[in-house]
């Protein structure tokens, strides 16, 4: 969920343009695991937008700067590649869920 300094700067019609332009020069695949993935993914910004940011568009809408993701590999990218315990996993949503028995990470 964005921040609330962050919230129409999502809204706005540069980001929406960019973010559409983005997820189809990479063929709406997630960058890093590569599974097809619509417009749905996460475009993800490599430097956390802050107060002090989020008006530089040399941060903001610079593609260098971003990378699409799934929500999996966004979850990877935030919390790190496994959950702590190997009874839980996170869902597509990003939430903590029970693993079921006899299911091994991938």
């Amino acid at each position: 969920m964005a921040q609330d300094f962050a919230k129409k700067f999502y809204g706005s019609a540069a980001w929406l343009k960019c973010r559409k332009a983005y997820i189809q020069s990479v063929f709406c695949r997630c960058e890093i695991c590569e599974e097809p993935i619509g417009m749905g993914g996460i475009l993800h910004h490599k430097i956390l937008l802050t107060a002090a940011n989020i008006h530089d568009p040399e941060i903001t809408l610079n593609w260098k700067h971003l990378i699409y993701v799934c929500q999996r590999c966004h979850n990877d990218i935030h919390l790190g590649a496994l959950p702590f315990r190997e009874d839980v996993r996170f869902d597509d949503a990003g939430r903590l869920v029970q693993r079921r028995k006899g299911v091994t990470q991938v």
